[in-house]
């Protein structure tokens, strides 16, 4: 090779490395949404961490220091309602039963609804005072009349976390006061508060304003919703908030407008007002910038049947599993169409809600969701009367 060639081919290495660097200086990040959006968002974001979050989806909007690991005060009671509204499905509660509160419930201390040791009071009154008032007397009550003690209450928690893939929370308490080697981050309290607004009896307790409770004496407790956004933001109906010295103001809330549904995490805030703004300001924005459509739900129909082999009827209807949901920018228009997939035959025994299928949604030539489709009811094995009965049909 000539020298004028190879002084040639080096320049040329040199171009080609110089545009490359520059290519990849102005090339986007891997973000969800443009980056401008997000820091037109959270300009002068005050507070520790913050993520705001699609309900349905679970796509993330925005995110700040979302896995730092911070005491969350008293969201970690989040966790708490989870396994108390579990319990109340699975009928290990009954929210008519009735809870004597022990001394060491009655003594918690900081926030509280001033249970009477001793006393007893519904499982409802209890949680409505944790999710109106915060109350720490009313969290221990329920913590140890559903596992015996709070230790072991809070190993269910710490369990539950991990089902859920919180991976950076610890719980030591249920409560949310301060204790050692207790945190989360903005990120796992996201997760475990979506998990939380599945329950529809939570939002029936989480919009009351006002509540007085009566205590067995007489006496009554007016207790007042720390989550001011259910009276003062549009959309908003549930929350829980939380304040320690170590954690200062933290808010946990969602908030609906049609068909979205947005869940917003701040912690760390300075001041009670500045968490309520700056939360206020990630709905705002999120609102603003996307909307949640609504692609299938429980009521379509699908009109094809599954055959079945060696069952006591030859065919069973299916219908959807679930909802599907997709998250735009707003105004913008999706056009999708719908494919049932099923499987060309199933053997009995059939139960009803086996899956026997999936339906898809299609847009553009792509699947951007499915859901299951299931048996609508069951099918047994053909017996010998059913087959004699079959070949008298078919004669």
């Amino acid at each position: 090779m000539t020298k004028n060639k190879i002084l040639i081919l080096a320049f040329a290495i040199l171009i080609l490395t110089m545009a490359v660097a520059v290519i990849g200086s102005i090339a986007p990040k891997k973000i969800a949404y443009a980056e401008g959006q997000q820091a037109a968002a959270i300009e002068k974001f005050n507070a520790r961490s913050a993520i705001l979050k699609d309900f349905h989806t679970g796509e993330i909007l925005f995110s700040q220091n979302e896995n730092e690991k911070l005491p969350i005060a008293s969201m970690v009671k989040i966790m708490t309602l989870n396994l108390i509204f579990e319990d109340i499905e699975s009928g290990k509660l009954d929210i008519k039963q009735e809870i004597q509160v022990s001394q060491y419930a009655a003594g918690m201390g900081g926030s509280q609804a001033f249970l009477d040791a001793g006393s007893s009071y519904t499982a409802d009154e209890l949680i409505k005072s944790i999710i109106v008032a915060s109350a720490n007397d009313a969290c221990v009550a329920l913590a140890e009349h559903l596992s015996g003690s709070v230790e072991d209450f809070v190993v269910r928690m710490n369990e539950k976390a991990g089902e859920l893939g919180m991976t950076n929370t610890n719980f030591i308490n249920c409560t949310g006061l301060p204790a050692e080697n207790a945190y989360s981050t903005a990120l796992d309290t996201a997760i475990m508060f979506n998990y939380l607004a599945r329950f529809d009896r939570f939002f029936d307790y989480a919009g009351v304003w006002m509540y007085d409770i009566v205590h067995p004496g007489g006496r009554t407790t007016t207790l007042t919703n720390t989550n001011k956004l259910v009276r003062f933001y549009n959309g908003c109906d549930g929350g829980k908030t939380g304040f320690t010295k170590e954690a200062l103001s933290c808010l946990a809330a969602t908030a609906k407008r049609g068909e979205t549904r947005l869940v917003a995490v701040v912690v760390g805030a300075p001041e009670a007002k500045v968490r309520n703004a700056e939360t206020s300001k990630l709905f705002n924005w999120g609102f603003s910038n996307f909307e949640t459509k609504r692609l299938i739900d429980l009521e379509f129909e699908v009109s094809d049947r599954i055959k079945v082999d060696r069952g006591n009827v030859d065919c069973v209807g299916v219908r959807v599993e679930g909802d599907l949901f997709k998250l735009v920018k707003r105004g913008a228009k999706l056009e999708f169409e719908h494919r049932v997939i099923l499987e060309e035959r199933v053997k009995a025994p059939v139960a009803a809600g086996d899956i026997v299928g999936r339906l898809e949604v299609v847009s553009g030539g792509e699947v951007i969701g499915q859901v299951d489709l299931v048996a609508t009811e069951s099918v047994d094995r053909a017996g010998f009367f059913d087959l004699i009965s079959k070949l008298i049909s078919e004669w």
